[in-house]
């Protein structure tokens, strides 16, 4: 029965990304099972669209920055909330933990939309509110794999050890913790990465017409050939799959 059930999630969760790899090089698809003939036009098509140029670029420097953001604030964030929660004050880490499933992607872009849509801060729409919506939104991902890896490492230990032999508080965060959690940290970041790429609801909502991020131009990609909206899908494919399997490694070498 479980091999029965995993084949099934299986099919459902390939059967569309094949339809789409094959949608991607058919030479036209309109009512049909799948696309009638072979070409790679669609491809040089998006690869001549300065619009998607544009947006994917715009979408790497959303991600970038976002893990930049999220490297200055996680580390100390998840820092402290271990050390609470070990002087049982987990309230905090317990919220952190479920933040990303508590409050959904709409509610967060909806609260920008109002507050940054003032003359007081009008700033809707610019590159800067939707870098920063992005690291909000990935902040507690990042931040969770950090507090694990403490947890796992139990690096309090450590920390009380070198405080015997004379070693301040920045020394131990920087001699013991950040060596600690490198691999932890590049693997939160690439997921992080990986979500603020393929991320759409918060970008489509914040975001304007010079700074559309790929998956915002990609929604507009479906009213045109179908062929092209594929090969554009796809190219989003590779690149999360990429940072998955990035991602996956690094957890392995760090076990």
């Amino acid at each position: 029965m479980v091999r029965g059930i995993s084949l099934f999630y299986g099919l459902y969760l390939l059967l569309p990304i094949a339809l789409l790899l094959i949608g991607s090089f058919g030479g036209n698809w309109t009512n049909t099972l799948l696309p009638t003939g072979i070409t790679g036009r669609w491809y040089l098509d998006l690869w001549l669209d300065t619009s998607f140029r544009k947006a994917f670029v715009s979408s790497l420097v959303v991600a970038m920055s976002a893990c930049a953001i999220n490297t200055v604030l996680a580390l100390p964030l998840a820092h402290a909330l271990y050390h609470g929660a070990r002087r049982g004050s987990s309230l905090a880490a317990r919220i952190v933990s479920a933040t990303p499933v508590a409050v959904p992607t709409i509610t967060l872009a909806f609260g920008y939309m109002i507050v940054f849509n003032t003359d007081l801060a009008p700033w809707l729409g610019s590159m800067p509110l939707l870098i920063a919506a992005h690291a909000i939104l990935t902040l507690p991902y990042l931040t969770n794999t950090l507090l694990s890896d403490l947890r796992h490492l139990d690096l309090g230990r450590l920390e009380q050890a070198a405080a015997t032999l004379g070693a301040s508080g920045w020394q131990q965060f920087t001699g013991i913790v950040l060596p600690s959690l490198r691999q932890s940290l590049i693997s939160g970041l690439v997921m992080v990465a990986a979500i603020s790429v393929g991320e759409f609801g918060l970008s489509n909502l914040l975001t304007s017409f010079q700074n559309r991020t790929y998956p915002v131009v990609l929604l507009q990609a479906f009213y045109g050939a179908t062929g092209f909206a594929c090969a554009a899908t796809v190219i989003l494919l590779v690149l999360a799959s990429a940072s998955a399997l990035l991602s996956s490694s690094l957890v392995k070498q760090r076990a």
